[in-house]
Protein backbone atom coordinates (compact mmCIF):
# COMPACT_ATOMS: atom_id res chain seq x y z
CA UNK A 1 0.00 0.00 0.00
CA UNK A 2 1.51 3.33 -1.06
CA UNK A 3 0.89 7.02 -1.42
CA UNK A 4 -2.39 8.47 -0.25
CA UNK A 5 -3.68 5.05 0.84
CA UNK A 6 -0.68 4.57 3.13
CA UNK A 7 -1.25 7.95 4.75
CA UNK A 8 -4.92 7.13 5.32
CA UNK A 9 -4.00 3.73 6.74
CA UNK A 10 -1.57 5.31 9.22
CA UNK A 11 -4.23 7.79 10.31
CA UNK A 12 -6.68 4.94 10.84
CA UNK A 13 -4.18 2.97 12.89
CA UNK A 14 -3.54 5.99 15.08
CA UNK A 15 -7.26 6.47 15.56
CA UNK A 16 -7.92 2.87 16.57
CA UNK A 17 -4.98 2.83 18.98
CA UNK A 18 -6.17 6.09 20.56
CA UNK A 19 -9.67 4.66 20.87
CA UNK A 20 -8.42 1.49 22.54
CA UNK A 21 -6.19 3.46 24.93
CA UNK A 22 -9.25 5.12 26.45
CA UNK A 23 -10.23 1.80 28.00
CA UNK A 24 -13.89 2.51 27.25
CA UNK A 25 -14.03 0.26 24.18
CA UNK A 26 -14.02 -3.53 24.23
CA UNK A 27 -11.35 -4.63 21.71
CA UNK A 28 -13.18 -7.84 20.86
CA UNK A 29 -16.45 -6.03 20.17
CA UNK A 30 -14.70 -3.41 18.06
CA UNK A 31 -12.96 -6.15 16.08
CA UNK A 32 -16.30 -7.87 15.38
CA UNK A 33 -17.75 -4.62 14.07
CA UNK A 34 -14.75 -4.00 11.84
CA UNK A 35 -14.70 -7.56 10.52
CA UNK A 36 -18.37 -7.06 9.63
CA UNK A 37 -17.54 -3.90 7.69
CA UNK A 38 -14.67 -5.75 6.00
CA UNK A 39 -17.10 -8.40 4.80
CA UNK A 40 -19.49 -5.79 3.44
CA UNK A 41 -16.71 -4.01 1.56
CA UNK A 42 -15.22 -7.24 0.22
CA UNK A 43 -18.57 -8.37 -1.16
CA UNK A 44 -19.54 -5.14 -2.93
CA UNK A 45 -17.38 -3.41 -5.53
CA UNK A 46 -20.04 -0.69 -5.78
CA UNK A 47 -19.76 0.08 -2.07
CA UNK A 48 -15.98 0.22 -2.28
CA UNK A 49 -16.21 2.66 -5.18
CA UNK A 50 -18.77 4.82 -3.39
CA UNK A 51 -16.65 5.08 -0.24
CA UNK A 52 -13.34 5.77 -1.98
CA UNK A 53 -14.45 7.99 -4.88
CA UNK A 54 -12.09 11.00 -4.70
CA UNK A 55 -14.66 13.23 -6.41
CA UNK A 56 -17.22 12.62 -3.68
CA UNK A 57 -17.34 14.80 -0.59
CA UNK A 58 -15.88 13.19 2.52
CA UNK A 59 -18.86 14.07 4.66
CA UNK A 60 -21.18 12.50 2.09
CA UNK A 61 -19.16 9.29 2.29
CA UNK A 62 -19.25 9.40 6.10
CA UNK A 63 -23.02 9.87 5.89
CA UNK A 64 -23.28 6.76 3.72
CA UNK A 65 -21.36 4.80 6.37
CA UNK A 66 -23.81 5.97 9.05
CA UNK A 67 -26.76 5.12 6.81
CA UNK A 68 -25.54 1.64 5.99
CA UNK A 69 -24.13 0.58 9.34
CA UNK A 70 -26.06 2.65 11.88
CA UNK A 71 -27.70 0.35 14.41
CA UNK A 72 -25.63 -2.59 13.19
CA UNK A 73 -22.25 -1.66 14.65
CA UNK A 74 -21.19 0.51 17.57
CA UNK A 75 -20.92 4.27 17.41
CA UNK A 76 -17.17 3.96 17.97
CA UNK A 77 -16.82 1.70 14.95
CA UNK A 78 -18.94 4.03 12.81
CA UNK A 79 -16.77 6.98 13.83
CA UNK A 80 -13.65 5.01 12.98
CA UNK A 81 -14.87 3.90 9.55
CA UNK A 82 -16.24 7.38 8.86
CA UNK A 83 -12.79 8.79 9.55
CA UNK A 84 -11.30 6.31 7.10
CA UNK A 85 -13.67 7.15 4.25
CA UNK A 86 -13.01 10.86 4.71
CA UNK A 87 -9.42 10.06 3.79
CA UNK A 88 -8.08 9.42 0.31
CA UNK A 89 -7.51 5.99 -1.20
CA UNK A 90 -5.67 4.86 -4.30
CA UNK A 91 -7.99 1.85 -4.69
CA UNK A 92 -11.12 0.52 -3.07
CA UNK A 93 -9.30 -2.64 -2.04
CA UNK A 94 -6.93 -0.57 0.07
CA UNK A 95 -9.83 0.57 2.24
CA UNK A 96 -10.98 -3.03 2.69
CA UNK A 97 -7.46 -4.15 3.59
CA UNK A 98 -7.15 -1.34 6.13
CA UNK A 99 -10.46 -2.03 7.86
CA UNK A 100 -9.49 -5.69 8.17
CA UNK A 101 -6.03 -4.76 9.48
CA UNK A 102 -7.60 -2.53 12.12
CA UNK A 103 -9.90 -5.37 13.15
CA UNK A 104 -6.85 -7.61 13.57
CA UNK A 105 -5.13 -4.84 15.55
CA UNK A 106 -8.11 -4.67 17.88
CA UNK A 107 -8.01 -8.43 18.48
CA UNK A 108 -4.27 -8.32 19.17
CA UNK A 109 -4.67 -5.28 21.43
CA UNK A 110 -7.14 -7.31 23.48
CA UNK A 111 -4.63 -10.14 23.73
CA UNK A 112 -1.91 -7.67 24.70
CA UNK A 113 -4.13 -6.15 27.39
CA UNK A 114 -4.79 -9.64 28.79
CA UNK A 115 -1.11 -10.64 28.70
CA UNK A 116 -1.71 -13.25 26.00
CA UNK A 117 -0.08 -11.67 22.95
CA UNK A 118 2.96 -13.95 22.89
CA UNK A 119 0.76 -17.02 23.34
CA UNK A 120 -1.52 -15.90 20.51
CA UNK A 121 1.45 -15.44 18.19
CA UNK A 122 2.71 -18.94 18.99
CA UNK A 123 -0.73 -20.58 18.71
CA UNK A 124 -1.46 -18.97 15.35
CA UNK A 125 1.94 -20.09 14.07
CA UNK A 126 1.41 -23.69 15.20
CA UNK A 127 -2.14 -23.82 13.81
CA UNK A 128 -0.89 -22.50 10.48
CA UNK A 129 1.71 -25.25 10.39
CA UNK A 130 -0.96 -27.82 11.24
CA UNK A 131 -3.22 -26.66 8.42
CA UNK A 132 -0.34 -26.44 5.95
CA UNK A 133 0.76 -29.98 6.74
CA UNK A 134 -2.67 -31.63 6.61
CA UNK A 135 -4.23 -32.14 3.18
CA UNK A 136 -7.63 -32.80 4.73
CA UNK A 137 -7.63 -29.46 6.52
CA UNK A 138 -6.32 -27.66 3.45
CA UNK A 139 -9.21 -29.10 1.46
CA UNK A 140 -11.74 -28.28 4.18
CA UNK A 141 -10.61 -24.65 4.27
CA UNK A 142 -10.11 -24.32 0.52
CA UNK A 143 -11.84 -21.50 -1.35
CA UNK A 144 -13.44 -24.22 -3.48
CA UNK A 145 -15.16 -25.62 -0.38
CA UNK A 146 -18.41 -23.81 0.34
CA UNK A 147 -19.73 -22.95 3.78
CA UNK A 148 -17.99 -20.22 5.74
CA UNK A 149 -19.96 -21.09 8.87
CA UNK A 150 -18.90 -24.74 8.65
CA UNK A 151 -15.27 -23.69 8.33
CA UNK A 152 -15.59 -21.53 11.42
CA UNK A 153 -17.21 -24.38 13.33
CA UNK A 154 -14.34 -26.67 12.35
CA UNK A 155 -11.79 -24.19 13.69
CA UNK A 156 -13.70 -23.89 16.97
CA UNK A 157 -13.86 -27.69 17.25
CA UNK A 158 -10.10 -27.89 16.73
CA UNK A 159 -9.03 -25.00 18.96
CA UNK A 160 -11.88 -24.39 21.39
CA UNK A 161 -10.64 -24.74 24.97
CA UNK A 162 -7.09 -25.31 23.74
CA UNK A 163 -6.12 -21.82 22.59
CA UNK A 164 -6.63 -18.21 23.61
CA UNK A 165 -9.94 -16.68 22.50
CA UNK A 166 -8.05 -14.20 20.31
CA UNK A 167 -6.29 -17.10 18.56
CA UNK A 168 -9.61 -18.79 17.89
CA UNK A 169 -11.17 -15.58 16.56
CA UNK A 170 -8.33 -14.89 14.15
CA UNK A 171 -8.16 -18.51 13.05
CA UNK A 172 -11.90 -18.44 12.32
CA UNK A 173 -11.38 -15.30 10.23
CA UNK A 174 -8.50 -16.87 8.32
CA UNK A 175 -10.52 -20.01 7.58
CA UNK A 176 -13.89 -18.41 6.86
CA UNK A 177 -12.93 -15.15 5.15
CA UNK A 178 -9.35 -15.39 3.83
CA UNK A 179 -10.09 -12.91 1.01
CA UNK A 180 -8.25 -14.74 -1.72
CA UNK A 181 -5.48 -16.17 0.45
CA UNK A 182 -4.96 -19.75 1.52
CA UNK A 183 -5.90 -20.17 5.17
CA UNK A 184 -2.33 -20.91 6.20
CA UNK A 185 -1.13 -17.77 4.41
CA UNK A 186 -3.76 -15.63 6.15
CA UNK A 187 -2.60 -17.11 9.45
CA UNK A 188 0.99 -16.21 8.59
CA UNK A 189 -0.08 -12.59 8.07
CA UNK A 190 -1.72 -12.56 11.51
CA UNK A 191 1.42 -14.07 13.04
CA UNK A 192 3.45 -11.29 11.45
CA UNK A 193 1.05 -8.68 12.85
CA UNK A 194 1.29 -10.17 16.34
CA UNK A 195 5.07 -10.37 16.15
CA UNK A 196 5.33 -6.78 14.98
CA UNK A 197 3.09 -5.58 17.78
CA UNK A 198 5.04 -7.55 20.38
CA UNK A 199 8.43 -6.34 19.18
CA UNK A 200 7.52 -2.69 18.87
CA UNK A 201 7.93 -0.02 21.43
CA UNK A 202 5.08 2.47 21.56
CA UNK A 203 5.96 6.16 21.62
CA UNK A 204 3.27 8.56 22.82
CA UNK A 205 3.94 11.74 20.85
CA UNK A 206 2.36 15.13 21.52
CA UNK A 207 2.71 17.96 19.02
CA UNK A 208 0.95 21.27 18.44
CA UNK A 209 0.14 20.59 14.77
CA UNK A 210 -0.12 17.37 12.73
CA UNK A 211 3.16 15.80 11.64
CA UNK A 212 3.88 15.07 8.00
CA UNK A 213 4.58 11.49 6.96
CA UNK A 214 8.23 12.43 6.43
CA UNK A 215 8.48 13.86 9.95
CA UNK A 216 6.87 10.74 11.39
CA UNK A 217 9.28 8.49 9.50
CA UNK A 218 12.29 10.49 10.68
CA UNK A 219 11.14 10.46 14.30
CA UNK A 220 10.42 6.73 14.24
CA UNK A 221 13.83 6.04 12.68
CA UNK A 222 15.60 8.20 15.27
CA UNK A 223 13.83 6.50 18.16
CA UNK A 224 14.53 3.06 16.69
CA UNK A 225 18.22 3.93 16.53
CA UNK A 226 18.19 5.05 20.18
CA UNK A 227 16.21 2.13 21.61
CA UNK A 228 17.22 -0.64 19.20
CA UNK A 229 13.65 -1.72 18.47
CA UNK A 230 10.93 -0.78 16.01
CA UNK A 231 8.81 2.04 17.36
CA UNK A 232 5.10 2.64 16.78
CA UNK A 233 4.05 6.28 17.07
CA UNK A 234 0.77 7.26 18.71
CA UNK A 235 0.44 10.95 17.87
CA UNK A 236 -1.85 13.37 19.73
CA UNK A 237 -2.42 16.98 18.72
CA UNK A 238 -2.40 19.46 21.59
CA UNK A 239 -2.16 23.17 20.65
CA UNK A 240 -1.30 24.03 24.28
CA UNK A 241 2.25 22.72 23.79
CA UNK A 242 2.70 25.72 21.43
CA UNK A 243 5.57 24.17 19.45
CA UNK A 244 8.13 21.40 19.50
CA UNK A 245 7.43 17.81 20.47
CA UNK A 246 7.00 15.67 23.58
CA UNK A 247 7.72 11.95 23.42
CA UNK A 248 7.00 9.38 26.13
CA UNK A 249 8.64 6.02 25.46
CA UNK A 250 10.00 3.15 27.54
CA UNK A 251 9.30 4.99 30.78
CA UNK A 252 11.13 8.13 29.65
CA UNK A 253 9.76 11.54 28.73
CA UNK A 254 11.61 13.58 26.12
CA UNK A 255 10.08 17.05 26.26
CA UNK A 256 11.17 19.53 23.61
CA UNK A 257 7.98 21.59 23.57
CA UNK A 258 7.84 25.32 24.12
CA UNK A 259 5.44 24.75 27.00
CA UNK A 260 7.85 22.24 28.52
CA UNK A 261 10.80 24.60 28.25
CA UNK A 262 8.77 27.44 29.80
CA UNK A 263 7.70 25.21 32.66
CA UNK A 264 11.31 24.16 33.21
CA UNK A 265 12.43 27.78 33.22
CA UNK A 266 9.76 28.67 35.75
CA UNK A 267 10.89 25.83 38.02
CA UNK A 268 14.47 27.06 37.80
CA UNK A 269 13.45 30.61 38.62
CA UNK A 270 11.33 29.43 41.54
CA UNK A 271 14.29 27.43 42.82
Amino acid sequence: MRGVSKASQIAGQEQVEALLRTGSVDPAALAEDLFGVTGALASSAGLRRALTDPSRDGEAKAGLVAQLFGGKISGSAIDLVSGLVRGRWSAGGDLTDTVEALAVSAVLAGAERAGRLEAVEDELFRFGRTVGGDQGLRDAFSARTEGSARKGDLVRALLGGKAAPETVRLAVQAASHPRGLRTERALEAYVDAAAERRRQLVAEVVVAIPMTETQRDRLAAALQQIYGRAVRLNVDIDPSVVGGIRVQIAGEVLDGTVAGRLADAQRRLAG
